[in-house]
């Protein structure tokens, strides 16, 4: 589906609450960063909308508390994610207070439209937001919802009265969009009376007389309130997790030198690698697997021998905007794996060190990097001394 959104489009994402219900046997953390397939509940929210290219900035309201935990999950996000503010005493409070920092972002950039999210809902799709946006357009608020299919029943003391006709009933979802100007001017207008209480966003724009539009939600959008819903969460995540693995490959001859920089790691030899950078072989070809993982080129399209500005270059300044790369799509890397051929110098005793050096520059646990070599028995450039080759697999979840 094509995107049809005008630039100004802002995520509130809603995570200051204590989720009381959610917490896991033995975990006293809110539910938003317990974890979830390996990554903490909000940190899958905001690594789906920072994919999305549509969305020009993100920002989360939080518990104070909570300030050094969501710091930690927010590393390697690019500048589209914003420092997060802090919540109210209610979810009313809270997002009142992220559309006044929204407010006061407008005096500098345009804030058209807002998606106001909640933090423990990771399993929308990515169409979901593009199916709100594009009906955005034609609309002051949008929302996201299911048609009640169950029987419904009032009762008294739990004793039945009646039925209650369902057909024009719906299960409201998040993130619900709005035209940033209408919901703002509701909220404020809300604040006024202390005593009205609403349970979510378009409640506070229905009662503002703002005209609201239903499109279809998902039933995976499911809001993790209880034990049982991590084991949906999983699932459901498990059926939309995308894999994808990348190669590369990379060549260096040896020229007159005391060094060689493998894997970031500087070992004594009688020679060097011969390169446009530091000839960093091990990195290479890293970099490039991580890229051909995305279908973004290699590592000659990123940063071309042709350009000065590399000439001696530090090999990590590749890998790590490779990485980069790899969070701005939405990606996270399992792990990656690293085989240097060569006859010498002896890999093995530098190979932890290796491992923690790539690990440390990918952000990668050191647990899922795997360094290695081996030889060619003789055989070939490698075999003849002549340089080192280098193989690299890199594997990316979406």
């Amino acid at each position: 589906m094509t995107l049809m959104m005008t630039k100004g489009t802002f995520v509130l994402i809603v995570a200051a609450g204590r989720g009381a219900r959610a917490k896991k046997v033995n975990c006293d953390q809110p539910k938003q960063y317990v974890s979830l397939n390996g990554r903490p509940v909000l940190q899958h929210v905001l690594t789906k909308f920072h994919s999305i290219d549509s969305i020009d900035g993100i920002l989360a309201v939080i518990h104070p508390d909570d300030l050094d935990i969501y710091q930690d999950i927010a590393k390697g996000f690019s500048e589209k994610l914003l420092p997060p503010v802090f919540g109210g005493d209610t979810r009313q409070a809270s997002v009142l207070n992220g559309l006044e920092a929204l407010k006061e972002l407008a005096k500098t950039q345009d804030v058209l439209s807002v998606l106001i999210h909640d933090g423990a809902r990771p399993c929308f799709s990515v169409d979901l937001i593009t199916r709100l946006l594009n009906k955005l357009t034609s609309s002051d608020a949008v929302l996201p919802a299911l048609p009640v299919t169950d029987t419904l029943k009032l009762s008294n003391e739990m004793k039945v009265i009646k039925t209650v006709d369902r057909s024009a009933l719906f299960r409201a979802q998040t993130p619900q969009c709005f035209q940033f100007d209408k919901i703002y001017e509701a909220h404020k207008d809300a604040l006024k009376d202390p005593q009205m209480v609403f349970t979510d966003d378009c409640s506070i724009a229905e009662w503002h007389g703002v005209d609201i539009d239903i499109i279809s939600g998902e039933e995976q959008n499911i809001k993790i309130t209880t034990s049982e819903d991590f084991k949906r969460g999983e699932q459901y995540l498990g059926n939309m997790m995308d894999v994808r693995v990348g190669h590369g490959f990379d060549v260096h001859a040896f020229e007159d030198g005391d060094k060689i920089i493998l894997c970031g790691v500087t070992v004594p030899f009688d020679k060097k690698l011969k390169g446009h950078s530091d000839a960093d072989v091990g990195l290479h070809a890293l970099t490039d697997a991580i890229y051909g993982a995305l279908g973004a080129g290699d590592i000659g399209t990123h940063f071309p021998p042709s350009d000065e500005q590399w000439r001696g270059a530090s090999s990590d300044v590749f890998l790590k905007a490779a990485v980069q790369l790899a969070h701005d799509k939405g990606a996270r890397i399992s792990n990656v794996d690293v085989t240097l051929i060569c006859e010498e110098p002896k890999i093995g005793p530098h190979s932890l060190k290796m491992r923690e050096s790539v690990s440390k520059i990918t952000g990668v646990d050191v647990e899922r990097v795997s360094v290695k070599a081996t030889t060619t028995e003789r055989l070939g450039f490698t075999g003849r001394g002549e340089g080192i080759s280098a193989l690299a697999t890199a594997t990316l979840l979406f």
